[in-house]
């Protein structure tokens, strides 16, 4: 009884770490601290990792076969026409406000002003918000179909979606308002596509001089 209980203080001693001739005998934590695994460089002294494998050599997204890195026009065509929709709404409302204290100046302050100016507010919000809206649905819209019939994202794709959205934008004004309309948008996106490239431009333009 006495060697059954002994061998199974031993067997616990050794389960738990502590007591019995059996823990004696194999390496303590202090031992094992100061052998570091072979060709590997220890964090810390709590792990024991090979920096290599915390190196990302490969892209962070997988993305499938024949995709691009950066996003499409379709994927941008999204925040364009959100974004446009929000800022006219902003611009508008401020404008509403602007003019419905312009209108109202000469009143009280009263329920009847601050209804108008809510008014005001509320209508000139909605008429950027759909003006803004209706450019970038017409442009996005050109954008991407250019880009799918030309196989190519350039430059060129912007400056001449941004032209046929001018165009179509003031076609009921006739032949001149499509003329306006298309020297506005080309205007424009010629500007956004110049900023753009400027660093790249100047660049260029430095390494020609040298």
């Amino acid at each position: 009884m006495e060697g059954g209980g002994n061998s199974k203080g031993s067997g616990l001693g050794g389960l738990f770490g502590v007591g019995g001739a059996g823990a004696g005998a194999g390496y303590s934590n202090a031992d094992l601290a100061g052998v570091p695994l072979t060709g590997m460089s220890p964090l810390s002294p709590y792990l024991n990792l090979d920096p290599r494998y915390l190196v990302q050599d490969a892209d962070e997204f997988i993305l499938p076969t024949g995709a691009s890195k950066t996003r499409g026009r379709f994927e941008l065509a999204f925040f364009t026409i959100g974004g446009c929709c929000m800022t006219g709404a902003a611009f508008g409302a401020l404008n509403g406000l602007r003019l419905g204290l312009k209108e109202t100046q000469n009143m009280a302050w009263s329920k009847p002003r601050n209804v108008q100016i809510l008014n005001m507010v509320t209508r000139q919000g909605a008429l950027w918000a759909n003006t803004l809206g209706s450019l970038a649905l017409l442009y996005s819209a050109f954008g991407v179909i250019i880009e799918k019939t030309r196989g190519a994202e350039d430059d060129l794709n912007t400056i001449a979606a941004g032209t046929l959205t001018g165009m179509l934008y003031k076609s009921t004004g006739g032949a001149r308002g499509i003329a306006r309309g298309g020297i506005a948008g080309l205007t424009l996106t010629g500007l956004y596509a110049l900023c753009n490239n400027w660093e790249h431009m100047k660049g260029s333009i430095t390494r020609q001089s040298l």
